[in-house]
């Protein structure tokens, strides 16, 4: 079944001077317009692509990549508002469309906005919508601590940052606890912290392990952090800068990256160490 709004693997039915035919199963046949076609494509091939609906509203495919699809969120930025609603920039000839009611307040050409997108099931037509809360926390958040996932940063509260937690939860990012820069809309790796008795999610950047680690590699750690996340002094750097910095000598200060790498919680480079 091919999802609209979203990637799928078709089979190519057929060549046409104009581009490629792919098998849409109970869509019928799908059109990929010829600049989009891969090279060296020919009939039974799979192709993956994104399917929806062009500005004469026809199925169409692509393999261009969207900012967003059907069942995500993103910040989008408003290149025109008109009659049925406003137009967001998705990275696709055809503009998505925020109708008045999805829209939490009136929208404004020029700016960004947290949107979902989905398909609407009454009119077959993908949109998008800045009532968000409605599609988060529908499901109880079923995360066990130190699980990895995906996190996108959505705002800043009076506590920290207010992520969205794999597509589905709203969780939160403690001011304390973030040693690097976040921007809003950022899309990055996180770390669930504890999920409490009423369904908040306290999200990490980092997995527990660098909570437990003693002595000079967790006073690199603490120096890390407070560097966000860079620090100019790798096992190579002149032992006075070792020394200036930690009070320890080039060789402990080696072990103590040893002790780091082997965790997997840095990487060093000829000039520098970095946060993984």
């Amino acid at each position: 079944m091919v999802k609209i709004g979203r990637f799928n693997t078709l089979t190519v039915v057929k060549i046409v001077d104009f581009g490629i035919y792919l098998d849409g199963d109970e869509r019928g046949e799908i059109l990929m317009p010829k600049e989009y076609v891969p090279d060296n494509c020919f009939p039974d091939d799979e192709v993956k692509a994104f399917v929806y609906f062009d500005s004469e509203d026809r199925i169409i495919a692509t393999t261009e990549e969207p900012y967003i699809q059907v069942g995500e969120f993103a910040f989008l930025k408003v290149v025109a508002t008109g009659s049925v609603g406003a137009f967001l920039d998705w990275g696709l000839r055809k503009d998505l469309l925020v109708p008045f009611r999805e829209q939490r307040d009136p929208m404004v050409e020029g700016k960004s906005y947290l949107v979902y997108a989905y398909l609407d099931k009454a009119s077959d037509r993908i949109v998008a919508s800045t009532k968000t809360d409605k599609y988060l926390d529908q499901v109880f958040p079923d995360y066990v601590p130190d699980q990895e996932v995906d996190i996108l940063v959505a705002r800043k509260t009076d506590l920290g940052y207010a992520v969205i937690v794999n597509n589905a939860h709203w969780g939160l990012i403690y001011d304390n606890e973030i040693f690097r820069r976040l921007k809003i809309g950022q899309r990055m790796k996180g770390y669930i912290k504890r999920v409490r008795d009423d369904e908040k999610i306290d999200v990490s950047l980092q997995p527990s392990g660098f909570a437990k680690i003693e002595g000079l590699a967790g006073e690199v750690i603490e120096k890390l952090k407070d560097y966000g996340g860079i620090l100019d002094l790798s096992d190579k750097s002149d032992p006075e800068e070792i020394y200036n910095l930690f009070g320890c000598s080039k060789k402990n200060y080696k072990k103590a990256l040893g002790t780091l790498l082997k965790q997997g919680l840095i990487e060093v480079g000829e000039k520098e160490i970095r946060l993984k």
